[in-house]
């Protein structure tokens, strides 16, 4: 379970330019929750996903990761048990490297907790295997530059580096946005099924008000550094899009 209590995160502290980013934020997020995040641009999504991940230090407040406090654990130690998927496919992945040595590169990292792309032969087979999930024939495309490969294509694999050791915590940020309309569906449909199979905990941004409520189990809402809805899959049901305008501006 992760556990966020009071948390708060102030940027350019003291100064003209002083904001509150996150302010007395505390949630709990249970084992095999699939939570979707809506919020506007500056309410505080994305900050809330660096101070998960450490990318950014709490000003106040304690985040805990089944009962251990982790607020002070660095960034690239909380990367063994925590994945994230950003918006770009071209972020996380290194396009001269092929699509073998990418994956490579993060079952190392986030089994041994150290940088290796070198492809043993049992290795490939399992990422073969792992591959053939997303049925996109990527399977057969292991020895291909991973930046020739189609926007869709390369966040399927993004995707799969990031569950190859399923994390304690899925989090993606906004990772179908930059795709065209039948990509972004289909990377959606191997998200579910990916999270579902490994009963994976995760987190979803999003600014489609439709994919929020047709997916997960819970409904995050964040405003001006505030959560201001948490909501249940029974009353995320009962919600509409245009219901969701009362509680901020898209």
């Amino acid at each position: 379970m992760l556990e966020l209590e009071n948390v708060s995160v102030i940027f350019n502290k003291g100064t003209s330019l002083e904001k509150v980013a996150l302010e007395n934020v505390s949630v709990k997020v249970n084992d095999g929750d699939f939570i979707t995040m809506l919020g506007s641009n500056g309410a505080g999504k994305s900050t809330l996903f660096n101070v998960i991940t450490g990318a950014l230090k709490v000003d106040h407040g304690k985040i805990l990761m089944d009962g251990d406090d982790i607020t002070a654990t660095k960034e690239h130690v909380r990367a063994r048990y925590i994945g994230r998927l950003f918006q770009n496919p071209e972020h996380g992945t290194a396009p001269h490297l092929t699509v073998e040595e990418n994956l490579a590169l993060a079952y190392s990292t986030k089994k041994y907790g150290k940088f290796s792309f070198a492809v043993h032969k049992q290795d490939r087979e399992f990422f073969q295997e792992k591959l053939r999930q997303l049925d996109m024939g990527l399977e057969d495309r292991l020895k291909t530059p991973i930046g020739l490969l189609s926007g869709g294509q390369r966040q399927a694999v993004a995707l799969m580096m990031a569950v190859l050791n399923p994390p304690k915590i899925l989090l993606l940020d906004e990772h179908t946005a930059a795709l065209d309309p039948k990509s972004a569906q289909k990377i959606l449909e191997i998200t579910n099924e990916l999270i579902h199979k490994e009963q994976m905990t995760a987190l979803m941004i999003t600014h489609n008000i439709q994919d929020a409520l047709e997916n997960g189990n819970r409904l995050f809402i964040l405003n001006e550094g505030h959560l201001i809805q948490d909501m249940d899959q029974k009353e995320k049901s009962r919600l509409k899009p245009a219901d969701i305008l009362n509680y901020y501006a898209v």
